[in-house]
Parts: structure tokens; sequence; C-alpha cells
């Protein structure tokens, strides 16, 4: 027999299937902005539901496992990277795109900036994510990566330096507007 506030609480597998039902769109989108790969969105989403409900948790909310779920696909991300960083150091092997450059003048000024935070260090990235999308303080991205503020302002200045010598202003028009997008007003 429950008491009445075990009855209450909601059971971890309610608490999923309302958080994969009400919030699966968002975090997915997300792990994609943190990722850049829809794919690899999918794949952190999945792996931080199964860590963070793996162990069977009563008790939560769905707000308070949202936070999880979000802690645990930018913990997924920056682990991964610091693997992919050291298969780098000693991968012996330079691997040459098959798709050319497009010869284009202009391009569509949100895949030239998908592409430029695929170039960025997965803390970069991270911070500029957390900071632009999540709208997040840098003290509170410090908080989140437990990082220094000095730490974080650093990746942040140099993620936006590394972007911006690749979006140069030759790519906006005189109103400021990417060239090839249509205005919309």
């Amino acid at each position: 027999m429950t008491s009445p506030a075990e009855a209450a609480t909601p059971r971890w597998e309610q608490v999923v299937e309302r958080l994969v039902t009400e919030r699966g769109d968002a975090l997915t989108r997300y792990a994609y902005f943190v990722s850049g790969s829809a794919d690899e969105a999918a794949d952190l989403v999945q792996d931080a539901l199964v860590k963070t409900f793996g162990r069977l948790r009563n008790g939560f909310s769905v707000a308070s496992a949202e936070a999880y779920v979000r802690r645990a696909i930018l913990n997924s991300y920056l682990d991964n990277g610091r693997r992919v960083t050291r298969w780098r150091r000693i991968a012996h092997l330079e691997l040459a795109p098959d798709i050319e450059e497009s010869a284009a003048d202009h391009t569509d000024a949100a895949v030239d900036l998908h592409q430029e935070l695929q170039k960025l260090s997965p803390r970069e990235r991270a911070c500029l994510v957390l900071r632009y999308y999540e709208d997040l303080k840098v003290n509170d991205i410090a908080d989140c990566l437990e990082l220094s503020p000095g730490t974080v302002k650093r990746y942040l200045s140099d993620g936006l330096a590394k972007m911006a010598i690749a979006l140069t202003a030759d790519d906006f028009d005189d109103a400021g507007q990417p060239m090839g997008v249509p205005n919309a007003k």
C-alpha cells in the first residue's frame, strides 16, 4: 500500500514519458545546437535520458528532469569532444573533403553560421550555445561548465573572433540583412 505522498509523486516512467512527449523536440533542438548534427543530437538526447533515468530515480518533476537531461546532453557532447580531440592528436591520416566549396558569390548566412560553428572547439561551441541560445550570463555559463568566468570569456571571445573572420561584412547588404535571404518585412 502506498502513502498519499508517494501516490502524489509521479513515478519515473511517467516523468520520462511526459518529458519526451512535452519537451522532446526542445531537447533535440538543444542537442542539435550543441552538436551541430541532427544524428548526433538524437544520440545525445537518447544517451542523456538513459544516463538520467538509468538508476530508477523517483521524485523528479518534468522541469527538474529536463534540467538534468540538458546537463547530461552538454556533458556527453563535451566528453565526446575530448575523445575526438585526443584521437586527432594520434591520427596519422588527413581526410580531404569530397565536396568542393560553392563557387557562388553569396551563400545563405545560416549555412555559413552552421559551418563556422562546426569549426569551433567543443568548449567554444558550448559557451556560444549557452550564451546565445540558452541566454545565460557569463557567470552562469562558468557554473554550468565548471570553469572560471575569465575562461568562459576567453572561449566566447575566441569563438566569436573565429566566426567573425569567416563571416565578413561582404556577406551582408547595406541594411544588414544576409545576402541572398529575402527581407522578413
